[in-house]
């Protein structure tokens, strides 16, 4: 085989390695530094969603507070971002006041109020 009948296997490689591989390795290198900077006090939203405050860490382990008084052990790779603010303060803007959680818009008929849609 010559080297031009390479070329196109060569360019398939190079580019699979910058599509594919580099983006995954950046990304859990990314975690990686996540879940070592957990620490105490950390409002947390984990990748189902569940948003807590870490009240304690043991090696691949975090304790999350998710409600006043309800602690659940999770795996700290299962934590997908540290959340800026207090819970349930101005960053959480579906919380009222009162502490009830708004409907997101939506009328008790379901729908969202808006006229002329079809």
């Amino acid at each position: 085989m010559t080297l031009v009948e390479l070329l196109p296997f060569a360019a398939i490689a190079v580019a699979f390695w910058l599509l594919i591989i580099r983006p995954q390795s950046t990304r859990r290198k990314a975690q990686a530094a996540l879940v070592a900077s957990l620490a105490p006090g950390q409002h947390i939203m984990t990748t189902a969603g569940v948003f807590g405050t870490v009240v304690g860490v043991e090696g691949d382990r975090v304790h999350v507070e998710v409600a006043p008084g309800v602690v659940i052990e999770m795996l700290a790779l299962a934590v997908a971002q540290v959340v800026a603010g207090e819970p349930g303060g101005a960053a959480d803007p579906e919380v009222a006041a009162d502490g009830a959680i708004g409907d997101g818009g939506l009328s008790s008929d379901g729908d969202s109020g808006e006229a002329g849609r079809g």
